[in-house]
């Protein structure tokens, strides 16, 4: 086993299986001391099962480390609350959180109905927001902590399901603001856009397969999407995030799998139109019939092509 995080203490919610698997897995590897949540439902949220996390805790004690089980919801506000205090409880601190746990359910607006929308934006969004929440006062209390979220590149080039791509890229906007909240202490939150082969990208294959029939998903794209390596290819990022080498790194998303480490640019307006609004009033219909099309729009396209 390494040392890159020896004594420190890390949360990974959604652990019990692919990619937070492979992260709970080195971050013990590097000595951490890890609280594996996982509800160990299924993927489009329904169940729950103690094996997953239980498996994971066992694979790491196997192999020298120390690590225990949690397995309530991170929707639950009370219940995320728990998940932090599960870290003070078993190891006395808590210095970094790792927010993985996630859900699917694929479908198109028309056909997606308010529960699949609440219960996807309840995991993802607000479940990470619910976890940062009582991590953040232990981590100011302490001194040092290391936020890791969990987004997806579907905040920015989606597949098909506006609620997964709604959440992930609400997590992009809570990891900007919350490092800007947290600029002048010792914390850092960042975020992963992860690529693997894990239950939820093998559950939306016939999703993709349906977008590429309607015409909304090229050929090549999807032999990309189809073709990812497995999980474990995500964690080393995490712990380089996790660890004193990334201290002054916050407020970054990155891309990472396989032998890939990108990282994103933070949006920004790339052309504008103005006028003298305090004398000229504000933007007539006329003028933006005239000036939107050819000068604001120009050489403009949509993301996808």
């Amino acid at each position: 086993m390494g040392d890159l995080l020896k004594g420190k203490v890390a949360i990974v919610t959604g652990s019990g299986r692919g990619v937070g698997r492979g992260e709970a897995l080195a971050l013990a590897a590097e000595g951490a001391k890890v609280v594996v949540n996982d509800l160990g439902g299924e993927t489009e949220g329904g169940g729950a099962s103690k094996r997953p996390a239980d498996e994971v805790v066992a694979e790491i004690k196997k192999k020298g480390g120390q690590a225990v089980a949690n397995y309530d919801s991170v929707a639950d506000f009370k219940a995320a609350g728990r998940i932090i205090q599960t870290a003070l409880d078993s190891f006395g601190r808590l210095d970094i959180l790792v927010n993985n746990a996630g859900i699917l359910r694929d479908n198109p607006i028309w056909d997606m109905t308010e529960e699949d929308f609440d219960i996807v934006v309840a995991v993802h969004l607000k479940g990470t927001f619910n976890t940062c929440h009582h991590a953040v006062k232990v981590m100011k209390a302490q001194g040092r902590g290391r936020i890791i979220n969990t987004a997806s590149n579907q905040w920015r080039n989606p597949e098909g399901h506006v609620n997964y791509s709604g959440a992930k890229g609400g997590i992009v906007s809570l990891t900007w603001g919350l490092a800007w909240e947290l600029q002048n202490t010792p914390i850092t939150c960042n975020a992963i856009a992860p690529f693997a082969d894990t239950r939820m990208h093998e559950s939306s294959a016939p999703r993709r397969e349906e977008l590429v029939k309607a015409g909304l998903m090229r050929g090549e794209r999807f032999d990309q999407v189809q073709d990812r390596p497995a999980p474990e290819f995500v964690a080393p990022m995490v712990v380089y995030l996790a660890s004193d080498n990334a201290a002054k790194i916050t407020g970054q998303i990155f891309r990472c799998g396989a032998g890939k480490v990108a990282v994103y640019s933070h949006p920004s307006e790339i052309k504008g139109i103005y006028k003298n609004f305090k004398r000229d009033g504000a933007w007539t219909q006329d003028e933006l019939k005239d000036l939107v099309p050819g000068s604001l729009m120009a050489g403009v396209r949509p993301w996808w092509g």
